[in-house]
């Protein structure tokens, strides 16, 4: 599968967040919200996510990851978080700044560099 834009790969953890906190799915409404965006953007993304099979998205049901959706919106969400807590712990960022830049940074960080801040919190635990 080609490479997810930044944005489909931030709707994704978003429903993966979302389904998290609630009953394992989420609402476009939902989504929409915890993104700052429209309802009709959401539905266009959903519409392309579906597309290549990563949510099951009804029409007026909840949207449900797929399992080839639930791995990448899972690595995405792992990034962030690591990331996060680095900017945070490490580099003592404001806890909203740093969010905002692991959001941005996620999708370009390669993994051999998540896999070093991790080790860096083995080492140092």
């Amino acid at each position: 599968m080609e490479k997810l834009t930044f944005t489909m790969e931030n709707y994704l953890e978003a429903i993966y967040e979302l389904s998290r906190e609630g009953n394992g799915s989420a609402r476009v409404s939902d989504i929409a919200k915890r993104l700052g965006v429209t309802k009709a953007s959401t539905n266009s993304a959903m519409t392309t996510l579906t597309k290549k099979g990563l949510i099951i998205n009804e029409k007026y049901k909840e949207i449900v990851l797929t399992e080839k959706g639930k791995i990448i919106a899972e690595q995405t969400s792992h990034k962030h978080h690591v990331i996060s807590r680095f900017l945070i712990e490490i580099l003592d960022i404001d806890p909203a700044i740093a969010d905002k830049d692991a959001c941005a940074i996620e999708h370009v960080i390669s993994n051999e560099s998540v896999s070093a801040m991790l080790n860096h919190y083995l080492k140092n635990d």
